[in-house]
């Protein structure tokens, strides 16, 4: 995995190399059962080098606390390495050349449960899926539990939706102590059609 990771450090494979301050890898438990995919680092994972180091990462340290976890207890990481200039959303390209990264990440660390937070990590595994209509749910991914959450800051934005945040994140322990089951077929083979992309699709 440090292999990996200077390798994330020094990648040049999309523009992005270009603007970041720093890449971020991702940090954690490499040994941990969890896994959290966000979407691209921003401006304070940036600076330091460390995924959801600001407010978003203080309120998810929270949502783990609220399930008798700590940040150290898991992996956290992003499907982009580099922060995309402003804050702006990932574009395919960049998603592309930082597949390999993520990829090998979860075949170092087996996780049994892959927590995605926000619409562009569950489009990674789910292209079809609106995760309104999916979060706080299990599926499956190359034989990995997949809960599909809310990205932390909505939270931080819309204060109500911080209870379907921390409710969700009660499957978590489950999935894993518990074994419980995946979704029937029907639901992973016929995804909801897809919607806008706001931060509810």
């Amino acid at each position: 995995m440090d292999d990996l990771s200077k390798e994330v450090i020094s990648c040049t494979k999309c523009k992005l190399c270009k603007s970041r301050t720093h890449a971020v890898p991702g940090e954690g438990n490499i040994h941990s059962d969890i896994m959290f995919v966000g979407e691209a680092p921003g401006e304070n994972e940036d600076k330091k080098g460390i995924p959801f180091c600001g407010a978003s990462g203080n309120f998810l340290e929270k949502m783990l606390e609220s399930i008798n976890m700590k940040r150290t207890d898991v992996y956290i990481t992003n499907i982009v390495k580099c922060r995309p200039p402003g804050n702006r959303d990932p574009e395919e390209e960049e998603i592309e050349s930082c597949k390999e990264y993520l990829e090998r990440q979860i075949d170092f660390i087996k996780p049994k449960a892959i927590c995605t937070l926000g619409r562009y990590s569950l489009h990674y595994f789910y292209p079809e899926f609106v995760i309104s209509k999916v979060h706080g749910k299990i599926y499956s991914y190359k034989k990995i539990k997949i809960i599909p959450l809310y990205h932390p800051a909505v939270g931080l934005y819309r204060d109500s939706m911080k209870k379907v945040l921390l409710d969700d994140f009660k499957i978590i322990k489950e999935a894993i102590s518990q074994n419980l089951t995946t979704q029937q077929k029907e639901d992973a083979s016929s995804p909801p059609k897809q919607g806008s992309f706001d931060l509810f699709s």
